[in-house]
């Protein structure tokens, strides 16, 4: 059976009654909202003074300093020893490599022999000559006889400085049998095995003159005239261990194509670096004193470097609430855990630097354990590389 029209009007009235009364004891119980609590906790520091080293950073190759080429000057003999073997330390004169010298011994015996017989057939000579003199003194014999007598005597003397230098042909040949280091060194190659016959002016073994190594790197005209004889140098080895040297000398001329010149770097204690290696290298140009922040307070953003400068929050309210205003800055070097900042900012400001990644330009922070103005960490010992 359906209600009238009446009582259903009266049964909506009274629903909106119950809602209006629900809602209104809802409102007398609500408080004013306090300001929002920021969304991150910063710290906050200001850019300070601080000496930057300034450095080139170039790539370059390991390189003997001197590499000889080592070799005998006989043919057609076998080897009897190879003394060395690659990676030896050797000194001056050492013997490296021995030839069979059996057959050159056997030649040195008859170069003694032959000129001990040039020896006495001289002194034959001499006695025929003074003997021949005295006869022709007392017209025993004819001029032409005692003329005879003279010439076998300059043809024994003749002989006799034939048979030396022969002997002492055979002699140098016999020394030439024993391969010596020419000057003390590293032994980088090895090219001969016992058993081989050598030829003259063949490589048989290479040495690192000294062990002496150096780093060779090439470097474009603007950067070449920065660079003098002494300037420290500091490599990067395989692991990441240091090695430093000093330049040796800057190439006077430059490659017309490339436009790039040579530097050669001094490498007195190379450690791990081998000659034939790549390494990332840094020149060392100098200190300079400039202003950095932490590195963590640069936020980096379609390519371009930012920081958050702390500003008071307007209309007051909490203190330990502030905005941020994202800036963009000029950076240039960079040395451990600081960068050298060029422009944007001053050193009275403060910017953000942990948390800084998280930021938006016109956020509210907090700034908790606020570093004081100036306190930036110190960087750690080391070369650094400029940004272009």
């Amino acid at each position: 059976m359906n209600k009238p029209p009446t009582h259903r009007a009266g049964l909506r009235w009274q629903t909106s009654l119950v809602v209006f009364a629900v809602l209104a004891g809802c409102g007398r119980g609500e408080q004013p909202a306090p300001d929002a609590s920021p969304s991150l906790t910063v710290q906050a520091s200001s850019p300070v003074t601080q000496a930057l080293d300034r450095a080139i950073a170039v790539s370059g190759s390991v390189a003997a300093w001197q590499e000889m080429s080592l070799g005998v000057e006989l043919s057609g003999i076998r080897i009897a020893q190879v003394l060395v073997e690659v990676g030896d330390t050797v000194a001056r004169g050492q013997p490296l490599v021995r030839l069979d010298s059996r057959t050159l011994e056997v030649q040195a015996r008859q170069a003694d022999a032959a000129l001990a017989q040039a020896q006495a057939n001289l002194t034959l000579a001499r006695a025929e000559s003074t003997r021949g003199e005295s006869l022709r003194d007392q017209r025993l014999i004819s001029a032409s006889d005692f003329d005879q007598l003279k010439a076998n005597l300059l043809r024994a003397e003749a002989q006799l400085v034939t048979a030396e230098a022969d002997r002492d042909a055979v002699r140098l040949n016999l020394g030439f049998a024993t391969l010596v280091a020419p000057e003390p060194g590293v032994i980088s190659a090895r090219a001969v095995q016992p058993g081989q016959v050598v030829s003259a002016g063949a490589e048989l073994l290479r040495l690192i003159r000294d062990a002496r190594l150096e780093w060779r790197a090439e470097l474009a005209e603007k950067d070449l005239t920065r660079v003098t004889p002494g300037t420290v140098v500091e490599l990067t080895g395989p692991a990441g261990e240091v090695v430093r040297g000093r330049v040796r000398a800057v190439s006077p001329s430059l490659d017309p194509q490339t436009r790039t010149g040579l530097v050669y770097a001094d490498l007195p204690e190379p450690g791990v670096l081998r000659a034939g290696m790549f390494a990332q290298g840094r020149i060392v140009l100098g200190s300079k004193d400039v202003m950095v922040l932490p590195r963590e307070a640069i936020v980096f953003r379609d390519g371009l470097p930012y920081v958050f400068v702390v500003k008071a929050r307007e209309g007051g309210g909490d203190p330990g609430l502030v905005t941020v205003e994202q800036r963009r800055i000029s950076v240039g070097i960079q040395q451990g855990d600081v960068t050298e900042i060029l422009g944007g900012v001053t050193a009275t400001e403060r910017v953000a630097v942990r948390g800084a990644g998280f930021l938006s330009d016109g956020d509210t922070v907090r700034v908790a354990d606020a570093a004081p103005a100036g306190a930036v960490a110190a960087a750690p010992p080391g070369a650094v590389e400029e940004r272009e």
